[in-house]
């Protein structure tokens, strides 16, 4: 069968980004011939036996309780499950001094879903036939933010500025006010902090400054804080939410243990909250109500806090150090490689100045000696004029173990000494 699609339907049936890729490191891995790759590709986060043993625990819990079956044998509000919106206004007001109350937050399908809503509710076409656009303003930012459009014309994102400290070999993004527009014709601002892929953190003066360009127009600046504190806390330098009128803070459980219950929050004016939730009552009804469950415990209980702060955030700040000493010990000194500053969230972001071939074509090459990244081109949705920095960067996740993490950096020394040698040619 060969249905017809609708513009709509061939737009969304095309990966995008990262997930275009993923479908040639799956070939990779399955086509291998026995051959061992160090796969430092997937942002799936590892499973952490403390973490797993709080779900465990949380899970039993809510099993023992007269509360299961309401939890799963009926519908619920498209809100979420009031126990667990309970628990967050709860835990923010007591822990950051807000005023909020059940009316200021929706729980999603997970985050993406959420940036989904964001996108076409804010942005796209107006009934009068104007666009509003989705602002970006900082790339590289997620790639997921490529594929939530229903427009993809109305995403726009906008070059950053660069720190760089040649002699360190590190640098670090930055937005860039001179170029950043967002005016009469934005829908909606989105930016993560920590930042997925490059482990950047906006200070709280950007974030308010881009908070305060949007506030004249009434325009929501959705913050992806999916590495933020409370939970899973994978900020690496000290950083607070940042909270205001036309601010959504936007959290996610799946980096603190549950990716697969798919469990998004949004925190923000009642007026915003209300609108996205009609958007997901007409889409998928409400969540599911098992994460949120056995998630309310864990939030009430102060656990899944203090295992952010304690466990997962100590173990990915591990894994980088370890990624960042390795660097330093075998990459040339006198070759332009920049490292990220590693500021948040779970991979290392490294950029090659002057690479003679593309960051595609570079990590081919590391294929063939085993090591699998992701080219950092796959991370500039919006972005609609050529910079040959966007050819030039890999991310690499802190998902393997501490000694494939060192194996893998060593291998990718040797490969990028040799293709700035104009040797690409390599042998596994």
């Amino acid at each position: 069968m060969n249905p017809a699609l609708t513009k709509i339907g061939a737009q969304m049936s095309n990966l995008t980004g990262v997930r275009a890729i993923m479908k040639d490191i799956i070939e990779t891995l399955q086509t291998g011939a026995g051959r061992q790759f160090i796969n430092l590709s997937a942002g799936n986060p590892l499973i952490l036996p403390e973490v797993e043993q709080l779900w465990r625990d949380c899970t039993v819990d809510l099993l023992n309780s007269s509360e299961y079956g309401e939890v799963v044998c009926r519908y619920g509000s498209s809100q979420g499950y009031a126990p667990f919106i309970e628990a967050i206004v709860n835990d923010f007001n007591q822990r950051y001094g807000l005023n909020l109350t059940d009316k200021n937050i929706l729980i999603t399908p997970g985050s993406q879903t959420l940036y989904f809503y964001a996108a076409n509710v804010f942005g796209g076409y107006t009934e009068s036939g104007s666009l509003k656009q989705v602002v970006l303003p900082l790339s590289p930012d997620y790639t997921g933010y490529g594929g939530v459009a229903l427009s993809p014309e109305s995403l726009i994102a906008y070059k950053p500025t660069l720190d760089i400290n040649a002699a360190a070999h590190r640098f670090k993004y930055r937005p860039d006010f001179s170029q950043l527009s967002i005016n009469e014709n934005t829908g909606c601002v989105i930016f993560s902090r920590p930042c997925n892929p490059t482990g950047n953190v906006l200070t709280d003066e950007e974030v308010n400054k881009i908070a305060a360009l949007a506030a004249p127009y009434d325009i929501p600046v959705f913050i992806d804080s999916a590495y933020a504190p409370p939970y899973p806390a994978l900020n690496f330098t000290k950083m607070t939410p940042v909270f205001g009128d036309n601010i959504i803070h936007c959290l996610s459980l799946s980096k603190a243990g549950l990716p697969g219950e798919r469990i998004g929050i949004a925190i923000g004016d009642e007026k915003v909250i209300q609108v996205l939730e009609c958007f997901q009552t007409n889409m998928c009804i409400h969540p599911s109500r098992y994460g949120q469950a056995i998630a309310s415990r864990a939030i009430n209980s102060g656990k899944l806090a203090n295992i952010s702060e304690t466990v997962i955030r100590s173990f990915y700040q591990n894994k980088f150090t370890v990624l960042e000493s390795t660097l330093d010990v075998v990459m040339p000194k006198d070759l332009p490689w920049l490292l990220h500053l590693g500021e948040g969230a779970i991979f290392a972001w490294l950029w090659f100045q002057n690479l003679p071939i593309t960051d595609w074509e570079l990590y081919q090459l590391l294929k063939q000696v085993g090591v699998i990244v992701v080219p950092g081109s796959s991370f500039f949705p919006g972005l609609r004029e050529e910079w040959e920095h966007k050819h030039q960067c890999l991310r690499i996740s802190l998902t393997g173990s501490d000694e494939e993490i060192a194996i893998a950096m060593q291998k990718l020394a040797k490969v990028v000494e040799s293709v700035y040698q104009g040797d690409t040619v390599l042998n596994s």
